[in-house]
């Protein structure tokens, strides 16, 4: 195989973020072209609520031998021009995921199979659980399993261990697939941008606990989950899916409970899914979200 033909099928992915201004498109794009480079897919979006300018640009080398880090040296020319905030990353590269759980496995499960299928383009670094329930699922997968019990008196040290492992492992998101403990204020601001929870409902609503049983009192007439990135606001990080299930009156609270089971899958998934392919982008306290 040429060494056209390899870069043919190598892609890459640009994301970009600066204040709205005019020629970024072309400032971008021009210096794409001139390094021989084919843009396959392009999304942008200029917030005129907060003046920013988002882009993400998929696109492959068809002419000439340029490589990744010579891309990425020559774009500091537009990125500092522009003030940009950006990345230029390998398409394929797979993302480094912990996963963090408790004794649910729902999410678990189907983040885990998803993965073995490789509709997830991620490599799992570690599974991180205040409990020992789950530690079977993750040793059939052949992933590392760590258990790191939490308590009042514990709790600040163990997220110091939680943390080191992040770094040791290299690891770049951090997902909470029901992993029922409060983070603190000083590991989210650590984790911001790079750690995903899901919520079980749409927010902000039915918070605390039995939220299922919750909704049923109040007769909703939907049921939703909600993927969002940790903020040290419990609940209240810039969401970036959320899922839906109609319901009636014929549902009780196990019914619920089950559906709640399936919206908190999809979610999840989806949320993963778009952060690891680079499509989703912090705007303050919202998300912009490229699909």
């Amino acid at each position: 195989m040429s060494t056209t033909d390899q870069n043919t099928t190598q892609e890459f992915i640009l994301t970009a973020s600066c204040v709205a201004t005019r020629g970024i498109v072309a400032a971008a794009t021009t210096l794409l072209t001139e390094n021989g480079c084919y843009i396959s897919e392009m999304a942008q979006f200029d917030d005129q609520d907060t003046g920013r300018f988002f882009m993400r640009v998929v696109f492959h080398v068809t002419e000439g031998e340029v490589t990744l880090d010579e891309l990425r040296e020559r774009f500091v020319v537009v990125a500092d021009q522009f003030g940009m905030k950006w990345e230029l990353v390998d398409a394929a590269r797979p993302a480094r995921v912990l996963i963090m759980v408790s004794k649910f496995d729902h999410c678990f499960g189907d983040l885990l199979y998803r993965h073995r299928k490789g509709e997830l383009q991620m490599e799992i670094t570690a599974i991180v659980s205040n409990h020992k329930d789950l530690r079977p699922m993750a040793e059939r997968e052949g992933i590392r399993f760590v258990h790191l019990p939490v308590n009042k008196e514990n709790k600040l040290e163990q997220e110091k261990v939680l943390m080191e492992i992040v770094d040791e492992t290299r690891t770049e998101l951090v997902v909470l697939a029901r992993y029922m403990q409060i983070l603190s204020d000083g590991l989210c601001k650590q984790l911001q941008g790079r750690a995903i929870n899901i919520h079980h409902s749409f927010l902000p609503g039915f918070k605390g606990a039995k939220p299922y049983h919750q909704a049923y009192d109040r007769g909703v007439k939907l049921i939703g989950a909600t993927a969002h990135y940790v903020t040290a606001d419990l609940d209240e990080g810039p969401i970036i899916e959320q899922a839906v299930q109609v319901v009636d009156h014929t549902y009780l609270p196990d019914s619920l409970v089950a559906v709640g089971r399936d919206t908190e899958t999809v979610a999840l998934s989806r949320a993963v899914k778009l952060h690891v392919e680079q499509r989703v982008f912090l705007n303050g306290n919202k998300t912009i979200v490229f699909k």
